[in-house]
């Protein structure tokens, strides 16, 4: 997203926010300056570079879909000049239909690809990536929630590419304990899982996954995980206040989280949750240094940071 407007390779879509500065707590200065408009700092330049095509092109070819264009990343243009994408696993139709969230929401997606794995491998390999970050769509139709299919990928990524630094970014597989074991026990380099945003906002953003059980999960990745990072990441302007984010930040670093990013949630068409604040960088900062007091390694905050975004500097 440029200057409000959505880029990715199809007819361009206007994306027209609706601003609503419901929550007293948050002060005008990090309210949108006037309806539909962007603040100075969510504008930025075009990306330099000639790949843009050339990533696109790889992933055609491989028939692979991405969280980049299914979930309209404004970030889209600049990873793509670096030849670098987040690939989305599992399909394209998500069984869930979280209020944040633009991918496409299917009760009964297509089976899954037996092909699927290997065509990832071979993206990685021909962009010639370092580090991948494999998302997915969470299918609760399936008894095992995928975790098979994500383990799959893992091992066939450690075959072609075994130097590429793999990390996962997963769905909580509705909670099942045994799905959570065959996807770490692929080991993959970090293991993700995101909380998405704090306690008290949880039920109204997120379809069918719980706070609780994200912690529990990040919980069971750690003690799981060994000495490989884990790593969650959230959305602010939806109507947080401070206090809920350092909450939050708080049980991130209790269940173990070494990496936590969070970035401005920008509304991805008009059936989502609006946008209730544009948080400033000032803020943003802020929330990086409590959480760096609180003992958590890694922060990566700002208005475009996303859970894949420069994923192969925040390590």
């Amino acid at each position: 997203m440029l200057n409000g407007e959505i880029f990715d390779n199809r007819p361009k879509v206007k994306n027209r926010l609706n601003i609503l500065p419901e929550n007293p707590e948050i002060s005008p200065s990090e309210r949108a300056v006037g309806l539909g408009r962007f603040p100075s700092w969510l504008h930025r330049p075009l990306p330099k570079g000639s790949q843009l095509k050339e990533t696109g092109a790889i992933l055609n070819r491989n028939r692979m879909p991405t969280v980049c264009e299914e979930a309209k990343c404004p970030n889209l243009l600049e990873c793509w000049s670096r030849k670098t994408a987040t690939f989305l696993a599992l399909g394209k139709a998500c069984t869930r239909s979280c209020g944040f969230c633009d991918i496409d929401h299917s009760k009964n997606p297509p089976p899954l690809e037996a092909d699927e794995p290997e065509r990832i491998a071979q993206a990685v390999q021909e962009l010639n990536l370092k580090h991948v970050v494999i998302t997915m769509v969470a299918r609760d139709d399936l008894l095992d929630g995928g975790a098979g299919q994500m383990a799959s990928i893992v091992h066939h990524l450690r075959n072609k590419t075994p130097h590429v630094a793999i990390e996962l970014l997963t769905s909580d597989f509705n909670g099942n304990q045994a799905a959570w074991k065959v996807v770490l026990d692929s080991e993959p380099d970090i293991f993700n899982y995101n909380v998405e945003t704090v306690r008290e906002l949880t039920p109204r953003v997120r379809h069918t996954a719980t706070y609780e059980r994200t912690l529990e999960f990040l919980r069971y990745a750690k003690k799981h995980n060994g000495k490989r990072p884990v790593k969650s990441g959230m959305m602010v302007g939806l109507g947080e206040t401070e206090k809920q984010v350092f909450e939050t930040l708080r049980d991130l670093k209790e269940a173990g989280c070494d990496i936590v990013t969070i970035g401005q949630y920008l509304q991805a068409n008009r059936h989502k949750l609006r946008v209730k604040a544009f948080i400033t960088p000032d803020q943003f900062k802020k929330f990086e240094e409590y959480g760096h007091a609180l003992g958590i390694s890694k922060m990566f905050c700002g208005p475009f940071v996303r859970s894949s975004y420069h994923a192969e500097d925040i390590v």
